[in-house]
């Protein structure tokens, strides 16, 4: 998934779920999204956040 489709992914993921959403990437190189809470990585993977409670 390119960090576009991911990015686009984990808006909609944290629209739906309402909760925070991490893209990261992962050791072979992909981009991928997933809730915070479950994310139980390096944290210089994380590429982005989207919080849905953020102005």
């Amino acid at each position: 998934m390119s960090l576009d489709q991911a990015h686009a992914f984990a808006f909609s993921l944290a629209a739906t779920l309402m909760t925070v959403i991490v893209i990261f990437r992962a050791g072979d190189g992909t981009v991928s999204a997933m809730p915070a809470t479950e994310y139980d990585g390096d944290d210089d993977a994380i590429l982005g956040e989207i919080d849905p409670f953020a102005s």
